[in-house]
């Protein structure tokens, strides 16, 4: 059975704190408190995961609100299993992971999820991420420059700004 790791705890927590924050300071709500007892217990054991078989009704509502805010797969539209590999370079999963990802609970799917983030070799984290950084930090080209026209000249007595 897949196990939940604390990270995603964490993430939860921090989900629920800013939807529903704190109106003292001191109080939580009902599913920050929830969340909180599971990851109280995992830091006083020291685990790092949690099997999602036996954990809290109240917790579980509000982990599962959680995740259904993340996104759901990693595919990025370029799966290279279908050409043969074992694990596709554009999102990571194995050929297992990729053709029983429908039918995998959250918590594995969360693993999954946390391996590739992890392993950081899917084109999802690197070539395409790196693309999209590229593309907002370009600077305006010179065609766009003169489609801009001339700066306006301020007047030689005028302060700056004016």
């Amino acid at each position: 059975m897949a196990g939940i790791h604390i990270t995603d705890i964490e993430a939860a927590i921090n989900f629920w704190r800013e939807r529903k924050p704190s109106p003292d300071g001191v109080t939580l709500a009902p599913e920050v408190r929830a969340l909180a007892e599971v990851y109280a217990l995992m830091v006083y054991y020291r685990e790092d995961e949690v099997s999602e078989k036996g954990f809290p009704a109240e917790a579980w509502a509000a982990w599962m609100a959680w995740y259904e805010t993340t996104p759901d797969t990693p595919c990025i539209a370029i799966c290279s299993t279908s050409q043969g590999d074992d694990q596709c370079k554009g999102c990571g999963r194995s050929f297992d992971e990729v053709q029983l990802w429908p039918a995998m609970t959250p918590a594995e799917k969360r693993q999954t999820w946390r391996r590739i983030t992890l392993e950081d070799s899917a084109w999802r984290f690197n070539r395409y991420a790196e693309r999209a950084r590229e593309a907002q930090a370009e600077p305006a080209t010179e065609e766009a420059q003169a489609a801009k026209g001339p700066a306006p000249q301020a007047a030689p007595d005028a302060p700056p700004g004016a």
